[in-house]
């Protein structure tokens, strides 16, 4: 099955809220070899004006995942995860992830666009923290390789 261009304006609903926790972000900084201190040492976070410590810039994808999970999961998408490749990712944030957070994503597909037999797939996750307010908005582009 083609991937589905109807996907394009469907409404997603949140993820549920996920508590960043700061041994989850000293073990991301570790695995993506970020050794700056304050992605390790509140005292440090704390002298940078955080009230934990810091995320690296790529922790997005911990929250966009669960949004990406609902994308995958639409039994009419035409998406096959055999077939996928994450071709692209860009992050615009509005503050930095800290230890403490309390953050929600929702996709939106912005774009499916054929190439060749298959399809790039364009989605948005809009990342808030438990007040509503912006934090990081995740861009993901997913090539999906076509039928045989």
């Amino acid at each position: 099955m083609p991937v589905n261009p109807e996907l394009v304006g469907r409404d997603f609903p949140p993820t549920p809220p996920y508590l960043v926790g700061r041994e989850k972000v000293r073990e991301f900084a570790r695995a993506v070899f970020a050794t700056d201190p304050q992605h390790s040492d509140p005292a440090v976070a704390g002298s940078l004006g955080y009230a934990d410590v810091v995320a690296p810039p790529t922790f997005a994808m911990v929250i966009q995942d669960r949004a990406l999970q609902q994308l995958l999961a639409e039994p009419d998408s035409g998406i096959a995860l055999e077939r996928t490749i994450h071709a692209e990712q860009r992050f615009r944030y509005s503050r930095p992830i800290v230890a403490g957070d309390e953050l929600t994503g929702r996709i939106a597909v912005t774009a499916v666009r054929a190439v060749g037999k298959g399809a790039m797939v364009t989605s948005d996750t809009e990342i808030t923290d438990a007040g509503g307010a912006h934090v990081v908005t995740a861009t993901s582009v997913l090539l999906i390789g076509g039928d045989e």
